[in-house]
């Protein structure tokens, strides 16, 4: 299934252009929001085929898809559908992330991680390790776009991974890269000309 995702981001005004601060830390000229494509259910049903068809060309063996909380809970609803597996999600508490809500995972049960937009990984690690607590396989990580900083599966894009958090010895699926300049927020380019950076994801408003 070939679609052209930057154009479905920009068909449905999710490809924002400003100052923000990513979940990252990191500062960036351009924002990838992901509700907005994922608000039209038919369209999330469709690029979550799409993921699902690149993860069984692969022949990645799983039980469950877990995302991190907030942005990554439809992405990974919708991947967990397409992938007939059961969904879970992780959420921080006091900072922690944390699998309450009455989940329960088995140990050796292969379970990939999932998120709407993977820009260094950080999130996704963090419920992945939350899970390998638990006595859980971690088989790979999905998101529907790559922010540019890790290498995702086969892809012919090759990308310094030396900000990236995700266990590099396993998979990342995605259907697309985005590659937008990042700054350091000590060095931000656009702080030092006076502006002021927003977030507009899940963890901010």
């Amino acid at each position: 299934m070939t679609m052209d995702i930057a154009q479905i981001y920009k068909d449905a005004n999710a490809l924002l252009e400003g100052h923000f601060l990513l979940s990252s830390g990191r500062h960036s000229p351009f924002y990838l929001q992901s509700a907005k494509v994922l608000e039209n259910p038919k369209t999330a049903e469709k690029l979550a085929k799409a993921l699902a068809e690149k993860i069984k060309e692969a022949k990645i063996s799983l039980d469950c898809v877990c995302s991190p909380a907030l942005g990554g809970i439809l992405a990974g609803y919708e991947l967990a559908r397409a992938l007939g597996v059961r969904f879970i999600f992780t959420e921080r508490v006091n900072g922690e992330m944390t699998l309450r809500r009455g989940f329960e995972v088995k140990v050796k049960e292969k379970i990939l991680v999932c998120e709407d937009i993977i820009t260094t990984g950080g999130s996704a690690m963090e419920s992945a390790s939350v899970l390998r607590t638990l006595g859980v396989e971690i088989v790979g990580f999905a998101a529907l776009a790559n922010r540019g900083i890790c290498n995702r599966f086969n892809s012919p894009n090759t990308f310094d991974t030396q900000e990236c958090k995700l266990d590099t010895n396993l998979p990342l699926f995605a259907l697309e890269d985005f590659v937008f300049e990042t700054y350091d927020a000590k060095s931000c380019p656009l702080c030092k000309q006076g502006s002021v950076a927003i977030k507009p994801g899940s963890r901010g408003n």
